[in-house]
């Protein structure tokens, strides 16, 4: 059932980008295009409701961030999130992330039914990282929100960062108060999410592919209309090349938010792990090498394009939806189609490596690719960020 959604969801994107070629791909575009309207109205009622009071935003005691975009992934939100975490840590502030683990494995059904049948006895939060160990692996916690605990675990420079999984994050706050004592909350993609209130609205928008078709969901890829993002307090425009010129984007920007910062990053390749997490390898071993490459993610062109500027030719690829959970069998089948293709080195992305089964890989290394943030342009407006924060 799951493979089945999954080639529903690549259909619809696929159609999402004009790649309709027969009349059913035209009636289906037509039919989605109906359903952008009702999700609009949708949208646009709920941010009412709650711009009314008639639905009430919560305050949890925190500093609360919120970290989002208008479009449905591939913004390089992330690692983002990863810089501000211990930005702000390095600074003093206890920090927790709360993340609703999206396609996260969820609790069993009798853990389920204790919690409806016995509201004392609700069930707390999952704890991916107390900021001192891991506590859950990737398919409880989510690919995601277990990178970043994993990530910012690697860091001694300061205390750690509890990384907090619920879908009710205004629960979740409140759990990372009490337990961690948390005095800064970053809410991983939080832009849509109403309930608990921010301090400051951090908005990702991908330099590459801004807004897509400017249509909402399903036809588009945009979560809510453009003009929205006039709620932004600051503005990342990521994946950023250098030397390029981004006025017309950001004069776009400006007109929807005069107020706003604009601060220019990039994901910049650093080094890769092996997929087990044991070595890393600088990137100059890519170079001249040919690979495979397999990926799960929103803009898979994006990574497969860092292999190319660094040198390798990408031999033979596989492309699966965005937190697609590999089976054993996938990553064989992979395996030995790319090595008859001439593979001398297999390739993912830090997201996908955490949903690939442990196997071993002797005869051909398999690596994955660590992406940084890089601040190009504004660096002024994010110390102006973390002082915010810091003061508070």
């Amino acid at each position: 059932m799951s493979r089945f959604l999954e080639q529903v969801e690549q259909y619809t994107v696929e159609i999402i980008y004009g790649r309709q070629k027969t009349w059913w791909d035209r009636l289906y575009r037509i039919f989605l295009f109906s359903l952008s309207h009702l999700y609009r109205f949708a949208v646009q009622t709920r941010i009412f409701f709650y711009d009314k009071a008639i639905f009430h935003r919560k305050n949890v005691g925190s500093f609360v961030v919120s970290v989002g975009n208008l479009t449905t992934g591939g913004t390089g939100k992330t690692p983002v999130v990863e810089i501000l975490a211990r930005t702000l840590a390095k600074r003093g502030r206890v920090v927790a992330i709360l993340s609703r683990g999206y396609r996260s494995k969820s609790r069993s059904f009798w853990e389920k039914l204790k919690s409806v049948f016995h509201k004392e006895m609700r069930l707390p939060p999952k704890v991916v990282s107390d900021g001192k160990q891991m506590l859950l692996d990737s398919s409880l916690a989510g690919d995601e929100p277990f990178m970043l605990a994993r990530n910012l675990l690697a860091n001694k420079e300061h205390d750690g960062v509890a990384v907090i999984v619920d879908k009710d994050r205004v629960y979740g706050g409140k759990f990372a108060i009490q337990k961690f004592h948390a005095d800064t909350l970053l809410l991983d993609d939080g832009f849509q999410y109403m309930p608990l209130r921010p301090r400051i609205n951090i908005v990702l928008v991908d330099s590459t592919s801004p807004f897509h078709n400017h249509e909402v969901l399903p036809i588009g890829m945009l979560r809510e209309p453009i003009e929205h993002i006039s709620k932004a307090d600051y503005i990342f425009l990521t994946k950023c090349q250098r030397g390029r010129d981004f006025t017309h984007l950001r004069d776009f920007l400006h007109r929807h938010n005069r107020t706003a910062p604009i601060i220019e990053c990039n994901h910049e390749p650093c080094h890769l792990v092996k997929i087990d997490g044991s070595g890393r390898m600088p990137l100059e071993v890519l170079k001249g090498k040919k690979v495979a490459s397999i990926c799960g993610i929103a803009m898979p062109h994006s990574f497969e394009g860092f292999i190319e500027q660094l040198g390798a030719t990408i031999v033979y690829r596989e492309r699966f939806v965005d937190h697609h959970r590999y089976t054993k069998d996938e990553i064989k089948s992979f395996c030995k189609k790319g090595q008859a293709e001439g593979a001398e080195l297999f390739i993912t992305t830090e997201k996908d490596a955490v949903r690939i089964p442990h196997l071993k890989y002797k005869a051909i290394p398999f690596l994955f690719l660590r992406v940084e943030i890089v601040i190009l342009k504004g660096q002024e407006h994010f110390e102006d960020c973390i002082t915010k924060i810091c003061m508070r």
